[in-house]
Protein backbone atom coordinates (compact mmCIF):
# COMPACT_ATOMS: atom_id res chain seq x y z
CA UNK A 1 0.00 0.00 0.00
CA UNK A 2 1.25 3.33 -1.48
CA UNK A 3 1.19 6.21 1.05
CA UNK A 4 -1.65 8.31 1.14
CA UNK A 5 -2.26 11.73 2.34
CA UNK A 6 -5.96 12.77 3.67
CA UNK A 7 -6.69 17.05 3.98
CA UNK A 8 -9.64 16.90 5.92
CA UNK A 9 -11.67 20.00 4.77
CA UNK A 10 -14.77 18.46 3.80
CA UNK A 11 -17.38 15.31 5.00
CA UNK A 12 -15.83 13.47 2.01
CA UNK A 13 -12.17 13.46 2.64
CA UNK A 14 -13.17 12.44 6.38
CA UNK A 15 -14.78 9.55 5.15
CA UNK A 16 -12.00 8.39 2.53
CA UNK A 17 -9.13 9.15 5.14
CA UNK A 18 -11.27 6.53 7.82
CA UNK A 19 -11.93 4.19 4.74
CA UNK A 20 -8.26 3.77 4.45
CA UNK A 21 -7.52 3.38 7.79
CA UNK A 22 -10.13 0.64 8.07
CA UNK A 23 -7.95 -1.20 5.38
CA UNK A 24 -4.50 -0.44 6.17
CA UNK A 25 -2.90 -3.34 7.25
CA UNK A 26 -1.80 -3.93 10.61
CA UNK A 27 1.45 -2.44 11.68
CA UNK A 28 0.46 0.99 9.22
CA UNK A 29 0.89 3.86 10.83
CA UNK A 30 -1.79 7.35 11.00
CA UNK A 31 -0.56 10.84 11.80
CA UNK A 32 -2.71 14.16 12.03
CA UNK A 33 -1.47 16.97 12.38
CA UNK A 34 -1.59 20.75 11.16
CA UNK A 35 -0.89 21.86 7.91
CA UNK A 36 2.40 23.07 6.62
CA UNK A 37 3.05 26.35 5.69
CA UNK A 38 1.68 26.73 1.86
CA UNK A 39 3.46 27.63 -1.54
CA UNK A 40 2.29 31.54 -1.23
CA UNK A 41 3.86 31.67 2.35
CA UNK A 42 7.20 30.32 1.23
CA UNK A 43 7.17 32.31 -1.43
CA UNK A 44 6.84 35.61 0.44
CA UNK A 45 9.88 34.99 2.02
CA UNK A 46 12.36 34.89 -0.53
CA UNK A 47 11.63 38.76 -1.32
CA UNK A 48 12.62 39.72 2.13
CA UNK A 49 15.55 37.46 2.34
CA UNK A 50 16.48 38.55 -1.52
CA UNK A 51 16.77 42.22 0.00
CA UNK A 52 18.68 41.85 3.04
CA UNK A 53 21.25 40.13 0.58
CA UNK A 54 21.32 42.75 -1.23
CA UNK A 55 21.01 45.52 0.51
CA UNK A 56 23.03 44.72 3.96
CA UNK A 57 26.29 43.26 4.71
CA UNK A 58 26.96 40.81 7.88
CA UNK A 59 30.32 39.57 9.76
CA UNK A 60 31.75 36.42 8.68
CA UNK A 61 34.88 35.23 9.33
CA UNK A 62 35.77 39.23 11.18
CA UNK A 63 34.95 40.38 7.65
CA UNK A 64 31.97 42.44 6.56
CA UNK A 65 30.49 40.55 3.26
CA UNK A 66 26.73 40.08 1.12
CA UNK A 67 25.26 36.88 2.10
CA UNK A 68 23.21 34.51 -0.22
CA UNK A 69 19.32 34.96 0.76
CA UNK A 70 19.87 31.44 2.44
CA UNK A 71 22.16 32.41 4.74
CA UNK A 72 20.28 35.29 5.70
CA UNK A 73 17.38 32.74 6.40
CA UNK A 74 20.05 30.55 8.69
CA UNK A 75 20.79 33.97 10.53
CA UNK A 76 17.00 35.35 10.72
CA UNK A 77 15.59 32.02 11.45
CA UNK A 78 17.98 31.81 14.44
CA UNK A 79 16.71 35.07 15.40
CA UNK A 80 13.40 33.58 15.18
CA UNK A 81 14.11 30.71 17.46
CA UNK A 82 15.50 33.51 20.37
CA UNK A 83 18.79 32.49 18.95
CA UNK A 84 18.90 28.83 20.56
CA UNK A 85 19.99 26.88 17.36
CA UNK A 86 22.24 24.23 18.05
CA UNK A 87 26.31 23.72 16.94
CA UNK A 88 28.35 21.05 15.77
CA UNK A 89 31.16 20.09 15.50
CA UNK A 90 32.23 20.09 11.12
CA UNK A 91 34.13 16.98 9.76
CA UNK A 92 37.59 18.92 9.89
CA UNK A 93 37.13 20.65 13.36
CA UNK A 94 35.10 24.10 12.47
CA UNK A 95 31.43 24.74 13.41
CA UNK A 96 28.61 24.08 11.64
CA UNK A 97 24.99 25.63 12.74
CA UNK A 98 21.91 23.32 12.44
CA UNK A 99 19.60 25.41 11.40
CA UNK A 100 15.23 25.60 11.23
CA UNK A 101 13.89 24.05 8.53
CA UNK A 102 10.67 26.43 7.71
CA UNK A 103 9.23 23.77 5.45
CA UNK A 104 8.65 21.90 9.04
CA UNK A 105 6.53 24.81 10.52
CA UNK A 106 3.18 24.92 10.21
CA UNK A 107 0.90 27.35 8.51
CA UNK A 108 0.42 29.36 11.97
CA UNK A 109 3.90 29.44 12.97
CA UNK A 110 4.97 30.44 9.68
CA UNK A 111 2.72 33.47 9.51
CA UNK A 112 4.94 34.34 12.66
CA UNK A 113 8.06 33.80 10.59
CA UNK A 114 6.57 36.29 7.91
CA UNK A 115 5.55 38.96 10.59
CA UNK A 116 9.04 38.51 12.26
CA UNK A 117 11.20 39.08 9.09
CA UNK A 118 8.85 42.34 8.15
CA UNK A 119 9.70 43.63 11.50
CA UNK A 120 13.48 42.95 10.72
CA UNK A 121 13.61 43.88 7.83
CA UNK A 122 11.70 47.61 9.05
CA UNK A 123 13.89 47.45 11.96
CA UNK A 124 17.43 47.23 9.96
CA UNK A 125 15.75 49.81 7.32
CA UNK A 126 15.85 46.72 4.61
CA UNK A 127 13.43 48.17 1.60
CA UNK A 128 11.23 45.03 -0.13
CA UNK A 129 8.76 46.04 -2.96
CA UNK A 130 5.30 46.43 -1.93
CA UNK A 131 4.42 45.15 -5.38
CA UNK A 132 6.01 41.68 -4.87
CA UNK A 133 4.68 41.01 -1.43
CA UNK A 134 1.48 42.64 -1.50
CA UNK A 135 -0.69 39.20 -2.63
CA UNK A 136 0.75 37.70 0.41
CA UNK A 137 -0.05 40.40 2.78
CA UNK A 138 -3.61 40.76 1.56
CA UNK A 139 -3.79 36.91 1.65
CA UNK A 140 -2.26 36.14 5.31
CA UNK A 141 -5.01 38.59 7.03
Amino acid sequence: MSAKLFVLSHAEARRRALAAVAEAPDGHCVRISEPKRSLDQNAAQWPYLDAFSKQLKWPVNGKSVRLEPDEWKDILTAAFQGETVRLAQGLDGGLVMLGVRTSRMSKAKFSEWLEFLMATAAQRGVTVYSEITQPYEENVR
